[in-house]
């Protein structure tokens, strides 16, 4: 039978504000591998993701044993999860380290809702509502900003990245944003499934955190090169993956996974703006209007509604679900 999820105007407000804070902590990861310099992107990505998702599996043991049913009768669900969660991170590292942190972060999670709006629509039938359309729209368009402006000054400075750098970047971003999409679409399945949030996340981030060992082994040598390098590979996997994917499991408890892709939009804003007072990219006008379009887009995602819930209709059974919309 599968379990109720609150969407009370409390229960999505506190969602929305752990997957908020989940974004801020993944909005340092470009920052936090610019001190590690001599560590590659792929030893980065299966440093932070796969010992992030092991930690949460171990975490989350018992309570992955005692769902163990259920988690094999979505087993689909769960092996598509898992292999989207071992290739973002080395999808999204890689982005970081060709285009830049700031356009990087912003193509692979500015990419998300769109490719999570799909997969949603696709696979769960869920229609748009228009204050979700143009939550969207708004933080859609100033990532296109962020990323035209960092393209433009590709050659200029001295952490400036080749035009053709920048495009090969932007396009691993879009496999980034499309496996982010695919994992929490993955992980919200399960728990409307009635798979509680700690099992749910620490079976598909485990299994992920498992397929990244093997990269790690290969590629991850430099982290144990000094004590600044192995510093950062701790701080990735502790607070932005563990912690951040705690507080985001959170929150698909209470919100479709597009919804929670849309909120993380904060995360490429505060991405450049630390890529700009530390790492010491240069973030043009046009970058920062893009910057205060995502907050725009945050603002009537987050906003509450005055309009009552809309009734859930008495012909829905427990094994057949009416065709939701996003929160209006």
């Amino acid at each position: 039978m599968t379990r109720p999820t609150g969407h009370g105007p409390g229960s999505a407000g506190v969602a929305a504000v752990c997957v908020l804070m989940a974004s801020v902590l993944w909005g340092t990861t470009g920052t936090a591998a610019t001190f590690a310099p001599g560590v590659g992107p792929l030893a980065i990505g299966a440093a932070a993701m796969g010992v992030g998702g092991l930690l949460q599996a171990l975490r989350a043991a018992p309570l992955i044993v005692r769902e163990a049913a259920g988690l094999r009768a979505h087993r689909g669900v769960v092996v598509t999860g898992a292999l989207s969660v071992g290739a973002y991170p080395l999808a999204f590292y890689s982005s970081m380290h060709l285009a830049g942190v700031a356009a990087g972060t912003v193509v692979s999670i500015g990419s998300a809702p769109l490719a999570s709006a799909l997969v949603e629509r696709v696979g769960d039938g869920r229609r748009l509502t228009r204050r979700w359309s143009a939550g969207a729209a708004l933080g859609l368009t100033g990532t296109v900003l962020l990323c035209l402006a960092q393209t433009a000054g590709a050659e200029a400075g001295p952490t400036g990245h080749s035009t053709p750098s920048t495009v090969l970047g932007v396009a691993l971003g879009l496999v980034a944003g499309s496996t982010y999409a695919l994992y929490s679409w993955a992980a919200h399945r399960l728990i409307s499934r009635g798979i509680p949030s700690g099992a749910a996340m620490g079976t598909v981030f485990g299994l992920g955190g498992l397929l990244l060992l093997p990269v790690l082994t290969a590629t991850g040598a430099p982290l144990l090169a000094s004590w600044t390098n192995a510093a950062v590979g701790a701080y990735m996997a502790l607070i932005p993956m563990f912690l951040g994917y705690l507080l985001f499991g959170w929150g698909l408890t209470h919100v479709p996974a597009s919804t929670a892709t849309t909120l993380s939009l904060l995360e490429p804003a505060v991405a450049a703006v630390l890529a700009v007072l530390v790492v010491g990219e240069r973030l043009p006008p046009l970058g920062w209007a893009g910057t205060a379009l995502v907050v725009g887009c945050l603002a009537v995602l987050t906003t509450p509604s005055r309009r009552p819930a809309p009734k859930l209709r008495a012909t829905a059974t427990p094994t057949t679900e009416p065709e939701q919309a996003y929160p209006t």
